[in-house]
């Protein structure tokens, strides 16, 4: 009884050390159980991801590939970090002492990995739901996937795909849940814990830019969308409230030109736009050039004069000809189907895919103009109201998503445009060995096959520089008798409105249209070759001196600046009187440098055209270099010199005076191949 009486006490009173070392015991086995959770959940994870790129998505061929794309996005790049993730978090067991240390460093260094991959994936599931939410309106399509799905995940029940989809959506959320539960268990003054609350908070960070990513893209995706609305879709549209906002905008727009209110300027920006335009203007060249070459290409396989009877005898006609159907009939068809295939269909899906970031780049303009109204109000009154603070918002995340995306989009692009020039270029090479291949035994009928290719090209080089020589001998003997070339006269009647721009601006800011000008923005001039306007501004809105603000006596906008020449006026003098006899008291107008006196043209004459004329007006007639035109006025009715009543091609109107000169009747000349 003694002895167990001073048992007793011992057995029912526990030290301060004693009850420690369980609150840390039972401390240390909840952290070992939620590692073994995030471990074991991990490769579960991972085996699910697996089975649904490998295993469903390779049954589910009934669907297009388009489909499958969107359906999966990139899940083998998930696949791939979170594997190399997994193999890491594994190794980990074996430094048991340091492995919760070792956790918290492994989701740091894998932070930027998870972000990359999980937002790709993220921003498309909205519209992976979609298509699942199009299989279950046909049902005999959602039978057959989800008799697949059941097969090989029969947990994922009547959800199907739905179920399998934001799997990864549900992981990417809880790695900070399952951080933070070791965290808990984790004591405070553990070298452990500053590790793992960064790495909490890291993916916290993650889950956050994640979710702010996939909002940019649902903007950018609602504004892609509109710029693929038809006119009457547009039309549809409007209403009383997009009418105001296009109005708040344009008066925002004014404003600025006005210079009463400040421009936002984003220097990264306007640079990427720049990169952006300048490259989907070399695709659009390429891809016109493109077009032109194949059908110049369909033209030359529709002329086939071998198949036409020819009054030669054999020898090197028939080789010819045996030649030119073998091309035609197999190489040159070859050619040009790949080249369709190759070059031309990818510059189309090129093209297209600009198109969207185009539409973003001017949708981001209306959207700056609302921000910059909104920041204006909000610094004179210090509030705004939902909508305007939603103005701001959407601003805020198109212009960070293009930013962002713009450097990437126009490096692809550029790489892509060159790996199709290379195929072009590798198309060309190919078609030309293929040619020299089945004309090799033709080779032997040419006047210089006897020729080695370095004196075969000096050859080609003499008769090109002769050639060329006989060329400029005919252009100096030509331009002899011909008037220096000139800018486009003014038509009949635009001088009181040239003499309001000049009593208005002064001379000094007079310039004259080079070529016809097609504008294509909103404040953008159109104007005819040989308008005079008055310069306001020589840069644009966002100080580029390519684009030029100007007056036409009736309207402003902008025009390119390489299309206008500088004009000056000069006063009468007894030459330019006798020649061209202008009316008492007036200016007469001639561009940049001093112009020669107007040539005098006999009445009824035959002359020629000495540069192309488009004509403008009924009253005009269109002419065409080197064509004969018969004068049978030198004046216009008001006695004008400048232009001559002409008739060409039994068309008459009024052409240039200074467009037509007698031609020169040079020496006999040409030019043949030596043999």
């Amino acid at each position: 009884m003694a002895e167990h009486g001073t048992d007793e006490p011992s057995s029912s009173t526990e030290s301060p050390d004693g009850e420690g070392r369980d609150s840390g015991d039972r401390l240390l086995l909840h952290q070992r159980l939620a590692v073994r959770e995030l471990i074991d959940t991990e490769a579960s994870y991972l085996h699910m991801l697996q089975l649904c790129a490998s295993d469903i998505r390779s049954r589910l061929q009934q669907l297009p590939q388009g489909d499958l794309d969107v359906l999966f996005s990139n899940i083998d790049d998930v696949i791939e970090v979170n594997s190399k993730f997994l193999h890491d978090l594994q190794e980990t067991a074996s430094r048991e002492d340091e492995q919760v240390h070792s956790i918290g460093n492994l989701f740091l260094e894998f932070q930027e990995e998870l972000e990359r991959v999980y937002k790709v994936y993220c921003a498309s599931y909205d519209q992976a739901l979609l298509l699942v939410e199009t299989y279950r309106k046909e049902p005999e399509l959602q039978r057959e996937i989800q008799g697949i799905i059941e097969a090989a995940v029969p947990q994922a029940g009547p959800s199907g795909l739905s179920f399998l989809l934001v799997i990864p959506l549900q992981r990417i959320t809880k790695y900070p849940l399952l951080l933070q539960k070791i965290l808990e268990n984790t004591d405070p003054d553990a070298s452990a814990y500053p590790v793992l609350q960064r790495a909490a908070s890291a993916l916290q960070d993650v889950n956050a830019n994640i979710n702010e990513y996939k909002r940019r893209k649902e903007v950018a995706s609602k504004y892609t969308r509109v710029g693929q609305l038809t006119l009457r879709e547009r039309l549809a549209r409007i209403n009383t409230h997009t009418l105001s906002k296009k109005t708040t905008r344009l008066s925002q727009l004014l404003k600025q030109e006005a210079g009463l209110v400040p421009r936002t300027e984003d220097k990264e920006f306007d640079y990427l736009e720049e990169r952006l335009h300048w490259v989907s203007l070399c695709v659009t060249e390429t891809k016109n050039n493109v077009a032109v070459y194949l059908a110049n290409l369909e033209a030359f396989l529709r002329f086939r004069p071998q198949e036409s009877e020819l009054d030669i005898p054999g020898g090197p006609v028939v080789q010819y000809c045996s030649l030119m159907g073998d091309l035609q009939l197999q190489a040159f068809p070859d050619f040009k189907q790949r080249l369709e295939g190759l070059v031309w269909q990818p510059l189309c899906s090129l093209a297209k895919a600009l198109s969207g970031p185009q539409n973003l780049v001017k949708k981001r303009l209306d959207k700056l103009l609302d921000f910059e109204r909104v920041e204006e109000k909000l610094s004179e009154v210090g509030s705004v109201t939902y909508e305007e603070q939603e103005a701001r918002h959407t601003y805020q995340a198109l212009n960070s998503l293009l930013v962002a995306e713009l450097p990437q989009l126009n490096q692809l692009a550029m790489r892509w445009l060159g790996q199709i020039l290379h195929t072009f270029v590798d198309l060309q090479r190919d078609l030309a060995k293929q040619v020299l291949q089945r004309a090799e035994g033709s080779l032997a009928q040419l006047p210089h096959h006897h020729l080695s290719e370095p004196a075969f090209r000096k050859l080609v080089e003499d008769v090109l520089g002769q050639t060329g020589h006989q060329l400029r001998s005919f252009q100096e003997n030509f331009e002899k008798v011909l008037p220096p070339p000139t800018v486009q006269p003014l038509l009949p009647g635009a001088e009181r409105q040239v003499q309001a721009l000049l009593s208005r601006y002064g001379p000094e800011k007079l310039y004259q249209v080079t070529s016809n000008i097609s504008g294509a923005g909103t404040l953008d001039l159109t104007l005819l070759r040989g308008q005079i306007v008055a310069l306001l501004q020589n840069k644009d809105t966002k100080g580029n001196s390519s684009g030029w603000l100007v007056d036409t006596g009736g309207h402003r906008g902008y025009v390119p600046a390489g299309k206008l020449e500088l004009y000056r006026v000069i006063p009468d003098q007894e030459e330019v009187k006798e020649q061209v006899q202008p009316p008492k008291d007036s200016h007469h107008l001639t561009p940049e440098p001093s112009p020669a006196p107007v040539p005098s043209v006999p009445t009824v004459t035959q002359v020629a055209a000495v540069y192309p004329f488009v004509a403008r007006s009924s009253h005009e007639v269109s002419l065409q270099a080197g064509q004969l035109v018969t004068v049978l006025e030198a004046q216009d009715k008001k006695g004008n010199p400048e232009w001559s009543l002409v008739e060409v091609n039994g068309q008459r109107g009024y052409v240039p005076s200074s467009f037509l000169a007698r031609a020169p009747s040079p020496a006999p000349w040409g030019w043949s191949l030596p043999s």
